[in-house]
C-alpha cells in the first residue's frame, strides 16, 4: 500500500506542474485540404520513400500528397465494404504495419474487424507488381484471427519491434468489467500484448511463435503472449534510441495508465486499475501474484481515455527530447512526459495543450505519429490532421 500511496503521491505532484500562464503550444492543422475520417495511425514505411500512409477507421488507406497545401490523396487500400463495424467507435480498420524488409518483399500487414462472429484478423498483403502506391487484395494471407466477445476494447495497435517481430496489442474482450475474465487468463489472447514471428511457421499456423517468448513451454499458456493483464491497449510505441517499449492502457473507472512493457510481465487488469484495486471485482488475485506498476497514472479528473504516444527525437523543439509525447482521447489534453533511469522513472509530466488550447475545434487525440522528419503529428478522430507547434 505504501507503494501505491507514493505512486499517487508523485502523479498529483507532477501534473500540479503546469505552465504558470497560457502554454505556449498549440495543434496547427496540416494537409488541411485532405478528406480525413476517423484517422488511427499514419505509418512511414522503411523504403527511403518517406511516404506517410494514413490508416482511417472506416476502411481506407491513403498515401498523403508531398504537397501539404494539396487535397490529392492516393488511396492505397479500400476494405470499406468488408463487414468492418457493427458499432462506428472501436470496430473497422484498426492499424497497418510495414514489414522489416518492405522495400525488397513489398509485404505490409494490416488489422481489421469481421463481424459473425466477431473477430480482429490480422492480414498480410503484398504491393501491386506495377504501382508502388496500390496494394494489391488478392494476395491477401489471413496470418491470425482472434475472437472477441463483444464490439468494444478491440485495441489492435501493431508494430514490429527493433528484433523483427511482430507486436500486436489485443483488448480484454469488451463489454466492461473484463466479465469474461480473459485478461489474466493465459490461455486467451484477449488482454494481451503477442509477439509473433511472421517469416516462419509453428505447426499448421500461418505465424512462427519466437522460441524466446516467455510461455512457450508452460502449459495450459498460448505461446504467442509476450505481457498480460491489459485492458485496452491503445498505442504502442518502440524509441527509437533506448528501445523502451512504451504502452498506454485505457482504464474504465478509475485511472489511465503508461507502461513500459517487458517480457512476461503481468500489468494487473483486471484485479486492479492502475496501481489500484478494480473497484468491482470482489476476490483477491493469487498469492503468488506479481503485478507491473506502471510508469504514470492520472485519475478522471484529467481524462477518460488516454491514447499512447511517442518518444520525440525530432530536432526542432530541443525541450521536448527524449519526452514521451501522449494526450487523452476524452478531455483533449496532450502532456510530454520525461521518465530516467533504469527502471525508468518520471521526473516530469508537462502539460504541452489543455481543452482550452485547442484551436478552433475540440480534438480528440486518437494516435500521436512521426512524419518525416521525425516531428509530432496528432491524428483527431473528429476529422484532421494537427501538427504540433510553438
Amino acid at each position: 500500500m505504501h507503494r501505491i500511496l507514493s505512486t499517487l503521491a508523485v502523479s498529483a505532484l507532477l501534473f500540479s506542474t503546469a505552465f504558470a500562464a497560457e502554454s505556449a503550444w498549440k495543434l496547427t492543422p496540416d494537409f488541411a485540404a485532405c478528406k480525413v475520417e476517423k484517422p488511427v495511425s499514419l505509418v512511414i514505411p522503411p523504403d527511403g520513400t518517406q511516404r506517410l500512409f494514413l490508416v482511417q477507421q472506416r476502411g481506407k488507406i491513403v498515401i498523403l500528397p508531398k504537397d501539404r497545401t494539396s487535397s490529392e490523396t492516393s488511396v492505397f487500400l479500400d476494405i470499406s465494404d468488408r463487414k468492418l463495424e457493427e458499432n462506428q467507435f472501436e470496430e473497422g480498420l484498426i492499424s497497418l504495419a510495414f514489414h522489416p524488409k518492405f522495400k525488397e518483399n513489398g509485404l505490409f500487414y494490416i488489422c481489421y474487424a469481421q463481424q459473425g462472429p466477431k473477430i480482429n484478423r490480422i492480414s498480410e498483403m503484398k504491393v501491386s507488381a506495377s504501382d508502388p502506391n496500390k496494394a494489391d487484395p488478392a494476395t491477401e494471407r489471413i496470418v491470425l484471427e482472434i475472437q472477441r466477445p463483444f464490439w468494444n476494447h478491440n485495441s489492435g495497435n501493431m508494430l514490429f519491434g527493433p528484433d523483427g517481430m511482430l507486436y500486436l496489442s489485443v483488448g480484454d474482450g469488451g463489454k466492461g468489467d473484463d466479465v469474461s475474465r480473459l485478461a489474466q487468463n493465459l490461455f486467451a489472447m484477449n488482454g494481451k500484448i503477442l509477439r509473433i514471428d511472421v517469416d516462419t511457421r509453428t505447426g499448421r499456423r500461418e505465424y512462427g511463435i519466437p522460441s524466446d517468448n516467455p510461455f512457450v513451454k508452460t502449459d495450459g499458456a498460448r505461446g504467442e503472449i509476450w505481457t498480460w493483464g491489459m485492458r485496452n491497449p491503445w498505442g504502442l510505441a518502440f524509441d527509437h534510441e533506448s528501445g523502451a517499449f512504451w504502452c498506454a492502457d485505457v482504464g474504465q473507472e478509475q485511472r489511465e495508465e503508461i507502461n513500459i512493457i517487458t517480457k512476461g510481465g503481468n500489468y494487473g487488469w483486471s484485479f486492479r486499475e492502475g496501481t489500484i484495486p478494480f473497484i468491482r471485482r470482489t476476490d483477491a488475485p493469487p498469492a503468488d501474484a506479481k503485478f507491473v506498476e506502471p510508469l504514470f497514472e492520472y485519475d478522471r479528473s484529467k481524462g477518460i481515455s488516454i491514447t499512447g504516444g511517442i518518444v520525440y527525437r525530432g530536432s526542432k523543439f530541443p525541450e521536448l527530447q527524449k519526452s514521451y509525447i501522449y494526450g487523452d482521447w476524452g478531455s483533449g489534453r496532450i502532456w510530454a512526459l520525461k521518465a530516467e533511469g533504469t527502471p525508468m522513472k518520471v521526473i516530469s509530466n508537462t502539460p504541452l495543450i489543455e481543452p482550452a488550447d485547442v484551436q478552433a475545434a475540440f480534438v480528440k487525440p486518437a494516435a500521436f505519429c512521426e512524419d518525416e522528419n521525425k516531428e509530432i503529428l496528432v491524428l483527431d478522430w473528429n476529422g484532421g490532421i494537427r501538427r504540433l507547434e510553438k
